[in-house]
């Protein structure tokens, strides 16, 4: 029996409960026994909401132990592994607490807030031969897998162009959001999925050019476009906007164009769109990368085998990236190597 204990309440970490209850119902060993969050409010369950919807529960918050104390909790508890879903700027040093427990993690993204935290974090996993797996979920969204699996089989031949984006309004369900020092902003904490999206599928670029804005005071870059220059000289930008008031709520989305064809996903699903004859909408998984990604987290632990999806590594990369795009928004899109 895997035994987990949940590190942040947030709308996140709500979100994280809700699967693991789900997935203990249909009978995987695992259980999260306890809770912490600085918030009391939040151990009882009353946590704001995000900017997508995750479906809601009714969680009987009284069968789990209760703390307000990473330290208290790991040093009482029996557990096996922590799902930390806390603010950026704790990630390292939380995750590396845990891991000097002799604890796996699973770490929300963004990994943390610059590649020097990141290889801090992989240091202490490998220091206690624990894993150290990133919470970068859009690895596991179906639409994305699909694109991925089409990308790496050549299904449609060579990748000619690619975009991607989202955008909603400024979060609200934490302060620390619009700290860019604690959450690196929209930059780094939204664009981060399109980011991480294109790290895996094409791999780290050679350069980046981003334009960027600041709009909320001191909350960092709120708006940005970066081009990816790549050897093969296809054409990707990514996009990401959370300044987007209103009725206008959250949108994520992708457009990729292929030798033979090209795959698009909107709030309408998705759509292939062959070259030499009719589209039409693959079958994919209807479940959220949420689910997807935290079943896969727990099975990978209990069959004791490595994580291979999201790896520390790979999601460095994504933040090294992220830094090349942070420099060159600083000098109004200068191209910038990635290192």
């Amino acid at each position: 029996m895997l035994k987990i204990g949940l590190i942040g309440l947030g709308f996140m970490g709500r979100t994280h409960l809700e699967n693991y209850i789900r997935l203990e119902a249909e009978g995987v060993p695992m259980k999260v026994v306890a809770l912490c969050d600085i918030d009391i409010e939040k151990l009882e369950g009353h946590a704001a909401g995000g900017n997508i919807d995750t479906g809601a529960s009714s969680i009987d918050f009284s069968v789990y132990n209760k703390y307000t104390s990473v330290a208290e909790m790991i040093e009482k508890e029996q557990l096996d592994c922590v799902d930390m879903t806390l603010p950026t700027f704790l990630h390292r040093e939380i995750s590396i607490q845990c891991l000097n427990k002799g604890l796996h993690v699973l770490c929300e993204k963004p990994m943390a807030l610059n590649a020097e935290e990141c290889k801090d974090m992989i240091e202490a996993a490998e220091r206690n031969g624990k894993q150290l797996m990133v919470g970068q979920c859009l690895r596991f969204w179906p639409a994305y897998e699909y694109l991925k699996q089409v990308v790496a089989s050549e299904t449609y031949g060579q990748v000619l162009a690619g975009y991607f984006y989202r955008g909603g309004g400024t979060p609200t369900w934490g302060p620390w959001l619009l700290q860019n020092a604690k959450s690196g902003g929209a930059l780094l904490d939204m664009h981060v999925h399109d980011i991480d999206m294109i790290n895996w599928l094409f791999g780290k670029p050679e350069s980046v050019s981003s334009l960027a804005r600041n709009v909320v005071p001191g909350s960092g870059y709120d708006i940005v476009s970066t081009n990816y220059l790549y050897e093969d000289g296809k054409v990707i930008n990514a996009q990401a906007d959370w300044t987007l008031q209103g009725d206008y709520g959250f949108d994520m989305q992708f457009r990729v164009n292929f030798e033979k064809a090209n795959v698009v996903f909107t709030a309408d699903g998705l759509k292939v769109n062959v070259n030499d004859g009719p589209g039409f909408s693959p079958e994919i998984s209807a479940e959220m990368g949420y689910y997807q990604e935290l079943k896969y987290f727990v099975e990978t632990l209990i069959s004791g085998q490595d994580v291979a999806t999201a790896t520390p590594f790979s999601t460095m990369d994504s933040i090294v990236i992220a830094e090349a795009e942070i420099e060159s928004a600083d000098n109004r899109g200068a191209w910038v190597r990635v290192k």
